[in-house]
């Protein structure tokens, strides 16, 4: 394997076993049992490798290698990272998208897993390597697809990790162009491997970052009727804001504004003249997000023009929540008893993270899915934490999740 650590090679280990074995079709269950063991060292190789948003260079050269490999044709984004490929069927019929991402976190990894990140600073702890070998293994899968009745179309999404992420990249250039369904998922730690959560409707949440700077002539703290009390402006938004917040907004919507980080001053005796308040704004009812910049200026205004600070507020509008079509779902949930069994089947809350797969439902219908990498036992290892680990048979579930929906959605 070309640009593949040794340590990750042919030779890994041990094969995880494949818990949809034997459930077909019959060329899926033989390019899994003859590659099971370059799942596993895909993963590891590119979770010892990890790579920040829009810097996956070496992520999406990797990717284009295997896929060249197997006689594919990828094409890396304009933008110079990320990739599509387009797998062809053998009839006419629709165009079905499976998308994954494949940027790490600035997170510094201590798992101790001997394919830790070898990137000071920098690691794997959403599970994007797992997403990115699901899609790799489901594309090189369909590839020996005897039949296939439409065209399947791979994106491995550069940038999911920054606001207001890489899907949007991905639409102008025009790979989702004639695509009619689309599918994702991504790793979750509180459910099990083996199993796969679905959701009609929102199933994760908007979510926009707020940056509030104040400014004050300043002074001294013996005399604070003679200035603008920088500092106590900074509290009363700090808790004047969310009050305000939950009382013009239907607490139905999940709208939750956390602060996140409040800098100003220096001395203890001295006002200072400026102060940064910075946060995240969350909300799981998209007509909600719409709503939600004007009416958080309107109520810092209102907060402060007692108080005589001047303030500068930016509202960076993130992602919108991801809403699963009705029959885009079905169709997975069909998928997915057929990849696994009725008991792989599990429900799954809607989350208040945000995640930039919204912006491809902005276009187009589809559904996003909870794949389970919990091995049964132990505490949760959560997302997002330098010791977020995962079953590695939930990338042999992932697989077969993706193919069965892939052949779901172009049969339908």
């Amino acid at each position: 394997m070309a640009d593949m650590d040794s340590r990750f090679g042919s030779s890994v280990d041990s094969v995880v076993p494949d818990l949809g074995a034997g459930r077909g079709p019959s060329w899926l269950d033989a390019w899994l049992g003859a590659n099971a063991h370059r799942v596993i060292a895909w993963r590891r190789h590119i979770h010892a490798h990890p790579e920040l948003s829009r810097a996956e260079h070496r992520t999406t050269a990797f990717l284009a290698d295997q896929l060249g490999r197997a006689g594919l044709t990828p094409r890396v984004l304009s933008i110079g990272t990320g990739l599509t490929c387009d797998i062809e069927g053998t009839s006419p019929g629709p165009t079905v998208a499976l998308r994954a991402d494949i940027d790490a976190l600035p997170l510094t990894e201590a798992t101790g897993l001997p394919y830790s990140s070898t990137v000071d600073g920098v690691s794997h702890a959403c599970g994007h390597d797992a997403h990115t070998t699901v899609a790799l293994g489901a594309a090189m899968a369909l590839a020996t697809a005897p039949d296939l009745p439409g065209r399947v179309r791979m994106i491995f999404q550069p940038a999911e990790e920054v606001m207001p992420g890489g899907a949007l990249d991905v639409l102008a250039g025009g790979s989702l162009d004639q695509v009619d369904r689309i599918f994702g998922l991504h790793c979750d730690p509180r459910l099990p491997a083996g199993s796969v959560g679905t959701r009609v409707g929102p199933i994760t949440s908007a979510s926009d970052l707020l940056e509030l700077r104040l400014t004050s002539p300043g002074g001294h703290t013996s005399r604070p009727h003679l200035t603008a009390d920088l500092v106590h402006a900074l509290g009363t938004v700090i808790t004047g804001l969310p009050t305000l917040l939950s009382r013009r907004v239907d607490p139905r919507t999940g709208t939750v504004l956390t602060w996140g980080a409040v800098h100003a001053g220096e001395a203890p005796n001295a006002i200072p003249q400026d102060g940064v308040l910075t946060g995240t704004l969350r909300t799981a009812d998209r007509d909600t997000w719409a709503k939600l910049e004007p009416l958080i200026h309107e109520l810092v205004q209102s907060l402060l023009a007692p108080l005589g600070v001047g303030f500068d507020l930016q509202h960076r509008r993130g992602v919108p929540p991801v809403v699963n079509e009705p029959e885009c779902t079905d169709l997975m949930r069909a998928a997915i008893t057929a990849a696994l069994g009725e008991r792989a089947q599990a429900d799954t809350p809607q989350s208040s993270g945000g995640e930039d797969f919204g912006w491809y439902l902005e276009h187009v219908p589809g559904s996003f899915a909870r794949l389970g990498v919990h091995p049964g036992s132990g505490r949760i290892k959560d997302l997002h934490q330098p010791t977020f680990t995962l079953d590695e048979r939930a990338l042999l579930v992932g697989i077969r999740t993706m193919v069965h929906t892939a052949l779901q959605a172009l049969r339908s």
